[in-house]
C-alpha cells in the first residue's frame, strides 16, 4: 500500500458504494435465441418472467376484456421479485414491478398476456397487477418516488384499456375474491395514491 497517498473520503466511498450497488442491480440479459421486446410503458425496463410463470394471450378481447388494476407490494425486494418471476418453478409474475427507492419500473409480462398474480383467474384474466416493492408493515417503503411513478403507470394503464380511475377498478390484492393476501396492507395511503392517479 501507498502511504503517500491520500486515502478516500467517505462521501468517496460511499459513492462508490452506491455506483457499486447500482451495477449489482442490472437486470439478466435475455437468454440465447430470445427476441429482446419493449415495454408497453415506455418508462419501463424490460424484465420478462419465464413464459412458465403467465399465460400468453392477446388482450384486450371479448373473452378476456382487461378493466382492473391490481395492486400489490413485493414482501420482499425489488432483485428478489424478478428473479422470482424469472424462475420457472415459482408460477407467479406480475406485469410490473416498482421500485422502491427510485420509482424504476421494470415491466415483466406483456399487457397483452395474462400474468398470475391475483390468486384467482377471472380477475388475472381482466388485470394489469403492479408489485411495489417492500413490506406491508414497513411504510418506510412507500416512497414519494415509488407513489408517483406507480399513479403514473396506472392512470397510463386506465387511459389505454379505459378504466374507471376510482377504487371499484383499481383495488388492493386483499380485495381480490378468494385470496389470502392482505396487501398493499394498512400502510397504504389509498387517498393519497387516486389522488396522484387522478391528477396525471
Amino acid at each position: 500500500m501507498n502511504r503517500a497517498s491520500p486515502l478516500p473520503g467517505r462521501r468517496h466511498l460511499l459513492k462508490g458504494a452506491v455506483l457499486a450497488a447500482a451495477s449489482s442491480v442490472v437486470l439478466p440479459e435475455p437468454r440465447a435465441g430470445a427476441q429482446t421486446q419493449a415495454a408497453d410503458y415506455p418508462a419501463a425496463l424490460w424484465a420478462p418472467a419465464d413464459a412458465a410463470n403467465y399465460t400468453a394471450s392477446d388482450r384486450p378481447s371479448r373473452q378476456h376484456p382487461v378493466d382492473l388494476v391490481v395492486i400489490h407490494v413485493t414482501q420482499t425486494s425489488f432483485d428478489k421479485a424478478l428473479t422470482v418471476f424469472q424462475n420457472p418453478k415459482k408460477h407467479v409474475s406480475a406485469h410490473y414491478v416498482v421500485r422502491s427507492s427510485d420509482g424504476r419500473v421494470a415491466q415483466c409480462v406483456r399487457e397483452a398476456d395474462i400474468a398470475w398474480h391475483a390468486g384467482n383467474w377471472e380477475y388475472n384474466t381482466r388485470s394489469v397487477g403492479i408489485e411495489h416493492e417492500g413490506w406491508v408493515d414497513r411504510p418506510a417503503y412507500f416512497t414519494d418516488a415509488m407513489y408517483e411513478r406507480s399513479a403514473r403507470l396506472t392512470a397510463t394503464v386506465c387511459d389505454r384499456y379505459g378504466i374507471p380511475r376510482d377504487r371499484a377498478h383499481i383495488i388492493g390484492h386483499y380485495e381480490v375474491p378468494g385470496t389470502d393476501h392482505t396487501d398493499p396492507g394498512r400502510n397504504w395511503d389509498w387517498a393519497r395514491y387516486m389522488r396522484l392517479v387522478a391528477q396525471v
